[in-house]
């Protein structure tokens, strides 16, 4: 659909006359991310579910290296979608870079946002928070007298043009990232294939999400989200350690933080599909309650 002058790749699953509730991807990735049953569980469970590429992957459209679009780019086209739909407000659930994505619209167009759900993902850079930056690994090396936070840039020896070596490299991405319930060889290979098969260009995608980054802070006006919020996240996630999420949790008023255990930075593996399902359509966090 045509969506801010470009043109995005969307699927819906359920009812149009159920409560809409939109899935925002990871970093330069796919709506193929977002598993089908998953997207079918919660359609089931009475939402009317829309998944999308974001631009530079899947079928929307694609851009040279170094476009120079920005993160505010990304989030309109998140509003696009949901405009090209003809849907007012939707629950939004993001993943990492959407989960960011996700902040922005609730803090700029509160309006659109009927609940947030944010998961694997950082309100940013607070006080007493390890540095992470978009597209950068962050190691933590013990040393004395102290710990010291080492960036390591991703490994982009890796020819992402050929089929094999890229499948194998998200293959390799997807278990270094994982834990124990991250799915098995197989299925991370079909699920591999079916991104770059459906993919333009990995490689570009990658460096342009690398470069449009977050868009600016918002940390600072996350105090002022009224939408009830979800906070997932994984208690072996290593982009993004636990001081995190609970920064989300104590800056934006009534939220809830509820631990994956066992999951990293990765999309909620289906072992903890029925409590990730449970939490995303249960009943939306009392804004008076007090974040975990």
């Amino acid at each position: 659909m045509p969506v801010n002058g470009i043109q995005v790749c969307l699927e819906t699953f359920g009812e149009r006359t159920d409560p809409p509730l939109l899935l925002l991807a990871g970093e330069a990735s796919s709506m193929d991310w977002w598993d089908d049953e998953f997207c079918r569980r919660l359609a089931a469970g009475g939402r009317f579910v829309i998944r999308y590429d974001h631009r530079d992957t899947g079928r929307s459209t694609s851009f040279p290296a170094g476009a120079g679009y920005s993160g505010a780019d990304l989030m309109n086209d998140a509003l696009g979608v949901l405009d090209a739909l003809g849907v007012p407000a939707a629950h939004l659930v993001g993943l990492s870079l959407g989960g960011a994505l996700a902040q922005r619209i609730a803090v700029e167009q509160p309006h659109r946002v009927l609940t947030l759900t944010l998961i694997a993902t950082s309100a940013g850079l607070g006080p007493d928070a390890v540095p992470v930056l978009a597209g950068v690994t962050a190691v933590a090396v013990r040393t004395a007298p102290a710990t010291e936070v080492r960036l390591r840039a991703p490994a982009d020896e890796i020819d992402w043009s050929d089929r094999r070596t890229a499948v194998a490299g998200l293959i390799a991405e997807i278990r270094s990232r994982g834990g124990p319930f991250t799915p098995d060889e197989p299925q991370l290979r079909r699920l591999a294939e079916r991104v770059f098969d459906r993919s333009a260009n990995l490689a570009t995608a990658r460096l342009n999400h690398r470069l449009a980054g977050f868009g600016p802070p918002v940390r600072d006006r996350l105090p002022a989200v009224t939408a009830p919020t979800l906070i997932l996240h994984g208690t072996l996630d290593q982009r993004f350690p636990p001081e995190h999420p609970r920064e989300l949790a104590r800056v934006i008023p009534g939220s809830r933080l509820v631990w994956l255990e066992g999951v990293g930075h990765e999309v909620p593996p289906r072992a903890v599909w029925n409590q990730v399902l449970t939490e995303i359509l249960g009943e939306p966090a009392d804004p008076l309650t007090p974040a975990a």
